[in-house]
């Protein structure tokens, strides 16, 4: 016989909890809701996936793209053409996203959400995650150099492949983020390890002080 589990409801994220004055946040032993933004390229499933892997507490990773690509006959491949339906289905797996982010926290799971946000869309992008999850969610922008980008996603196959003219627009436009507030690493010179553990750094400092958008 089964048994049935009740499951807290997921509600909004708060704001993460500021440490003692006199102490730094340990931002590997908490529940956390993340998202990690940057462009096609920048590493941000591989960091995600192994930030989540590797912590000391229950973690899960929520990639957009998977969750996009659950749609199958009608996906409407954003290569072939930005247009409503492309737009739509962007805008529901965020909200799926959103959704199972709520409900992991509720029950004691941290996240890591990663997206493509664009800092001159901020009602779009940074306010619609912040509706979908709520106002804990702690954003962290992953910026390599234009070559580095190129080269990763050289190494891309199938839809998530993109030609070298929309990789550097995308490029372009997240340069915006410079001077947004939102904390930046440019893992440029980093492995993937290495960017994980200074995404810790830059969580407690996140937790310490949340910046504000």
């Amino acid at each position: 016989m089964t048994g049935h589990v009740q499951l807290p409801p997921g509600g909004p994220v708060g704001i993460p909890s500021a440490p003692p004055a006199a102490g730094v946040p340990d931002a590997a032993a908490t529940t956390l809701a993340v998202l990690l933004i940057g462009p096609a390229g920048a590493g941000k499933t591989s960091v995600a996936k192994y930030w989540a892997d590797h912590r000391p507490v229950p973690t899960a990773h929520i990639s957009l793209d998977d969750v996009r690509e659950w749609v199958r006959s009608g996906f409407a491949d954003p290569q072939s053409g930005w247009n409503d339906h492309s737009e739509a289905q962007y805008r529901l797996a965020r909200r799926t996203c959103g959704f199972a982010a709520r409900n992991f926290l509720a029950n004691g799971i941290s996240c890591i959400l990663d997206d493509a946000v664009f800092p001159d869309r901020p009602v779009v992008g940074l306010g619609g995650w912040k509706r979908h999850v709520g106002p804990g969610l702690l954003p962290v922008v992953l910026l390599p150099g234009l070559e580095i980008v190129l080269e990763r996603n050289a190494e891309r196959t199938g839809n998530r492949r993109l030609t070298d003219e929309e990789v550097a627009r995308i490029h372009g436009r997240m340069a915006g983020w410079y001077g947004s507030g939102l904390p930046i690493i440019d893992n440029s010179q980093l492995d993937v390890p290495a960017t994980a553990r200074l995404l810790d750094d830059v969580l407690a400092r996140s937790i310490a002080s949340p910046p504000k958008w």
